[in-house]
C-alpha cells in the first residue's frame, strides 16, 4: 500500500524537516507485520513529495495461529488499512504529534498539502468517504474500480484511489489519516481495548467533537464494541460541553439583561435587515441562529423568499421552532423556512445557494483556533454574495452598569474585540477571499468608546 504527501510550500523541501526524513535518503523500517519504506519521488524547492510504501507480509500475519487458506488470500497487503495507521504512528511519530525540533514554528503552520492513497477500501462508498473528509475542509478526488472489468453488471467495488487536498499543518493531516483510514475500512488488524479510546481522543483532539459524523467515526474506530463506543462518545460530549443547551440558554439571558436598557437587540436586528434589503438579498441563511430572533423578523417580511436557520444546538432550534409556531402565517409563508442542525466550522452543502449569510453575535463564541475553519466554511465554501457579521465592541462594556469591570458580556464568549481588532480581522478576511467590506456602528455611539455593537457587511 502506498501513501504520498506532496507540498508546494516554499521551499517545499521543508517537508523533510517536518517528517524527520531526509529527501536524499531512502529509509526502511521493520514492523511486526512487514516493512515500511520512506523515499522522495520529488524533492525540488518548488514541489516536494514524500512516499510511505508499506510492504505487508501475509505469512507473518498468520504464522503460528492455526491459519486457514482464506487467511492467506486477502486484500490486506494491498489496501490502506489499520496497518497503514500503525506505520504512520511509528515511522512519522514526531510529525504526527505536531512537533518539529528544527522548525518548531513550521509544525504549526498551515501549508498546502496533497495526499494520495492507493488503494483505499471504503465500506460505505464515495458518499461516506466525502462525509468524513469534506467537513474537515478537504477537496476530495476519487477514482472507483469495477468488481470485474469483464463483467460490468457486477457493479463497482468498494475500493478507491483517493486524493485529498487541503492547507493545514502536517500533523493535522496525519491525525486525520490515522483515525479515518481504519474507519473507512471498518476493520482493525488488532484487538481493540480501552487504550483505543485514549488514542481516538488524542488524535481527534480539536476536530472530532464537532464532526457531523463523530458517532459513526467512533463506532467504527472502536470496532463497534458498544461499551467502548458509549464511553468514548460520553467523553467527547463532556469535552465539547457538559450541558451546552441549558448553559447557552442561561448565558443568553444574562447577556440580554445587560443589553436590554438600550434595546440593543432590536437595533441590531433593524441594522441587519436594512443591510440585507439594501443589497437586495432575498434568500438568507442565518448561521448560528440561536432561538430565532432574526428568523422571526425575516419570516414576517414578504421581501425575503427563502429563509434558513442553522445552529449546532438542538435545543435552541426547538425553542426557535416553538417561537415561530406562534406566528399566524399562511402556508406559503411557512414554506419559505427551514431549520438545520449543523456545526459552523465544517462544510455543509446545505449552506450553499443563498444571496446572503448573516452571522449575528456568533464569532465571539468560537475558539480562536477554530475561527480559521469557520472563515473557510463561510467565505470560501458557502460564498454568498453578501455576508453580514456583528460582534460586541469590548470598548463599550464600561458603559453597561450591570456588567462588572473586566467581564465579557456572555460567559460563553471566547473573546470580544476592540473596533481596531474587528476591522483588522475583517479586512484580512476580505482580502483573502476577494470580498469588499464596509463597517457600520449599531446603537448609540459614544465619542470615546464607539457603539455597543460593530457590524461588517462583506460583498463579492
Amino acid at each position: 500500500m502506498l501513501l504520498t504527501i506532496a507540498t508546494t510550500y516554499s521551499p517545499a523541501t521543508e517537508l523533510g524537516f517536518l517528517l524527520h526524513k531526509h529527501p536524499d535518503r531512502c529509509q526502511s523500517f521493520s514492523l511486526t507485520f512487514g516493512q515500511a519504506h520512506v523515499f522522495y519521488p520529488e524533492a525540488q524547492p518548488e514541489r516536494c513529495m514524500a512516499a510511505l510504501l508499506l510492504d505487508v507480509d501475509p505469512v507473518k500475519l498468520v504464522r503460528g495461529k492455526g491459519a486457514r487458506l482464506e487467511q492467506y488470500v486477502s486484500d490486506r497487503p494491498y489496501v490502506a488499512s489499520s496497518f497503514l495507521s500503525v506505520a504512520i504512528a511509528q515511522v512519522f511519530s514526531t510529525a504526527l504529534s505536531g512537533r518539529c525540533k528544527d522548525r518548531p514554528e513550521l509544525a504549526q503552520t498551515p501549508i498546502p498539502l496533497v495526499a494520495n492513497i492507493s488503494v483505499l477500501p471504503c465500506r460505505g462508498g464515495e458518499s461516506f468517504l466525502r462525509l468524513l473528509f469534506e467537513p474537515l475542509g478537504y477537496t476530495v478526488s476519487d477514482q472507483s474500480y469495477p468488481l470485474d472489468e469483464e463483467f460490468p453488471d457486477w457493479g463497482q467495488s468498494q475500493y478507491f484511489t483517493v486524493q485529498l487536498q487541503h492547507t493545514l499543518p502536517l500533523g493535522d493531516l496525519l491525525s486525520h489519516l490515522y483515525v479515518l483510514i481504519p474507519v473507512l475500512d471498518d476493520d482493525k488488524h488488532y484487538w481493540v481495548n480501552d487504550d483505543e479510546i485514549e488514542k481516538l481522543l488524542r488524535h481527534g483532539e480539536g476536530w472530532l467533537t464537532q464532526h457531523p459524523a463523530r458517532s459513526q467515526i467512533t463506532r467504527r474506530y472502536l470496532k463497534r464494541q458498544h461499551r467502548l463506543t458509549r464511553e468514548a462518545l460520553a467523553q467527547l460530549a463532556e469535552e465539547d460541553n457538559p450541558d451546552p443547551d441549558s448553559a447557552e440558554e442561561s448565558h443568553a439571558e444574562e447577556e440580554a439583561a445587560v443589553e436590554k436598557p438600550i434595546s440593543l437587540n432590536q437595533q441590531r436586528m433593524n441594522a441587519v435587515i436594512a443591510a440585507l434589503k439594501q443589497s437586495n438579498a432575498k434568500r438568507v441563511i442565518d448561521l448560528g441562529c440561536g432561538q430565532g430572533n432574526l428568523l422571526k423578523i425575516l419570516l414576517q417580511d414578504s421581501f425575503f423568499e427563502k429563509i434558513t436557520g442553522v445552529d449546532v444546538s438542538h435545543r435552541s432550534l426547538e425553542i426557535a421552532q416553538e417561537r415561530l409556531d406562534r406566528l399566524r402565517l399562511t402556508r406559503n409563508q411557512w414554506e419559505r423556512l427551514q431549520l438545520i442542525q449543523s456545526a459552523l466550522t465544517y462544510q455543509d452543502k446545505r449552506f450553499q445557494g443563498y444571496d446572503a449569510a448573516t452571522v449575528i453575535e456568533v464569532i465571539e463564541h468560537l475558539d480562536l483556533p477554530r475561527l480559521g475553519a469557520f472563515e473557510r466554511v463561510l467565505f470560501e465554501f458557502t460564498h454568498p454574495k453578501i455576508i453580514v457579521v456583528t460582534t460586541p465592541n469590548i470598548e463599550y462594556n464600561v458603559k453597561f452598569e450591570k456588567l462588572p469591570a473586566g467581564k465579557l458580556r456572555h460567559k460563553d464568549h471566547r473573546f470580544e474585540w476592540t473596533r481596531l481588532e474587528f476591522q483588522t480581522w475583517a479586512n484580512q478576511v476580505a482580502e483573502k477571499f476577494a470580498y469588499a467590506v464596509e463597517f457600520q456602528s449599531v446603537g448609540m455611539e459614544d465619542s470615546e468608546v464607539g457603539s455597543p455593537t460593530q457590524m461588517a457587511v462583506f460583498s463579492s
